[in-house]
């Protein structure tokens, strides 16, 4: 099988940092560095069109203000984690990372849509927009009262991993240590556990991807969603304290859950290297090792754009159709593929959110 290039199959993807890279940058209108694209970072309006990027999760990630490269702590077990920001700053990083994602719909009504349902994607998807869903990587802007989750909420979120790689008051992020298995430390706090319900109530997908192990069991406890991983990979072929063990991904089997393949090359080689040339192959080894593990509708991509170090043979949103290409060359079918492309992660979401499938 062939995929065609003038017709990439479309890719609803479960996690990128565009917002953050936006946030940063020092453009005076770093909507226009999204739509017009500037070459930099992995996601632009131009090469979403070109790569079929349909959509995705949009992270919003609050940065420490001391900033420590993952790749850094991945040598060094010894690195201490940064700080954990404070809730004012978090508030304020994040109320303007939702306000660019809301820009950019404002600006770009015909191309892109914040989407707040299953159908909103699907309609999207249809219409020829990108479908982004608005996601918080890190909730260090909700404090214990858990007011600030209700607003965000009705802004559009839908989707939050409550931590990132650190602590906060809600529970301890798995570091980022290369031969180490996720139990690094205490899981979710009181406050996390209210979190978890909170969650439940209004249908806001849980991501584990940086949860540490006994996290990711306290919600499994607590939740009566599917368990999502939105960006990891399979710890029996890298065993970086960020993949999932076989017994995590027992769990979020029989939660009829779902993981995204990250891109992240420290996370996908067996070696934790971060290493631009890694080949393609090496994503499609995760993805065969969670068909396996799962079942082939429970899989899918979490790119992690614009917030890792991903192969230089993929190089950014427009070289998904290579991806794809690589996954038609290891045996996996027309049907397969579009359930990893997108097709999976919309039944997820149905599931998750409450919608009919």
């Amino acid at each position: 099988m062939s995929l065609s290039p003038a017709k990439p199959v479309p890719v609803f993807d479960g996690h990128n940092d565009l917002l953050y890279r936006l946030f940063i940058s020092e453009a005076e209108d770093p909507v226009s560095v999204f739509l017009q694209g500037n070459g930099e970072g992995h996601l632009d309006l131009p090469r979403c069109r070109q790569g079929g990027f349909a959509g995705g999760m949009f992270a919003i990630f609050v940065p420490s203000t001391v900033f420590t490269d993952p790749a850094e702590l991945t040598k060094d077990k010894s690195a201490r984690l940064p700080p954990t920001p404070e809730l004012p700053a978090a508030q304020q990083a994040t109320i303007k990372m939702a306000a660019l994602l809301l820009r950019i719909e404002e600006r770009a009504p015909e191309d892109f849509k914040v989407c707040r349902s299953a159908a909103d994607i699907e309609t999207a998807m249809q219409s020829g927009k990108i479908a982004a869903v608005m996601h918080v990587e890190g909730l260090e802007a909700v404090g214990p009262d858990l007011f600030m989750l209700d607003v965000l909420h009705a802004a559009g979120l839908r989707s939050l991993g409550p931590v990132w790689s650190r602590p906060n008051i809600f529970g301890h992020g798995v570091p980022f240590r290369f031969n180490s298995t996720p139990d690094t430390g205490e899981g979710l706090t009181e406050v996390g556990k209210a979190l978890i319900r909170r969650c439940n109530q209004l249908k806001i997908l849980i991501d584990l991807s940086h949860l540490n192990e006994r996290g990711f069991w306290d919600v499994a406890a607590l939740s009566d969603a599917p368990l999502v991983a939105t960006h990891s990979n399979v710890h029996a072929l890298c065993p970086h304290a960020r993949n999932l063990t076989p017994r995590q991904l027992a769990a979020i089997r029989e939660s009829r859950g779902m993981v995204g393949v990250n891109f992240a090359t420290a996370f996908l080689r067996d070696d934790g290297r971060t290493e631009p040339e890694t080949p393609l192959e090496d994503i499609v080894r995760h993805l065969a090792a969670l068909i396996e593990a799962l079942g082939e509708d429970h899989v899918g991509l979490g790119s992690d754009f614009d917030g890792a170090a991903i192969p230089r043979p993929l190089r950014d949103a427009a070289g998904l159709p290579a991806l794809l290409e690589a996954c038609s060359n290891a045996g996996f079918g027309a049907a397969l593929i579009e359930k990893i492309a997108h097709r999976n992660w919309l039944n997820l979401l149905r599931r998750t959110w409450g919608e009919a499938a």
